[in-house]
């Protein structure tokens, strides 16, 4: 059984930065293709970033490009958002995913394995 969990989440002020992390258990991290995606009160969950197994090759909703770099250490068995100059907009519960297809649709929640069990990212203007 694969479980993730995040760290990292808190309030603060727009235009500061925040690194959320999430740590998976098992030896087989590099196995899977990671996402993040969030949740605001009201709102289905959304795409965030993905990255593949190797950390070569990223994706990000055209409302964070720019802002958040997804990361991953296959020998720490962790995946990093990092997000700088966050808005009100970003306010919402975080959540990192996994995948062990090798294809898939990687904006869409449906399509991963794992969950995380979110953390809070409360942003104020």
């Amino acid at each position: 059984q694969v479980q993730l969990v995040e760290s990292g989440g808190g309030l603060l002020q727009a235009g500061t930065s925040l690194r959320l992390s999430c740590a998976v258990s098992g030896r087989t991290f590099g196995r899977y293709a990671m996402g993040w995606f969030r949740q605001a009160p009201g709102r289905e969950r959304e795409f965030v970033a993905a990255i593949n197994r190797s950390g070569g090759n990223t994706h990000y909703a055209d409302s964070v490009k720019g802002r958040f770099t997804i990361s991953r250490d296959n020998a720490k068995n962790t995946v990093y958002l990092q997000m700088n100059s966050l808005k009100p907009e970003d306010t919402a519960v975080y959540y990192c995913a996994a995948n062990s297809d090798y294809y898939f649709d990687y904006r869409r929640p449906y399509e991963y394995d794992y969950w995380g069990q979110g953390t809070q990212v409360t942003v104020s203007s």
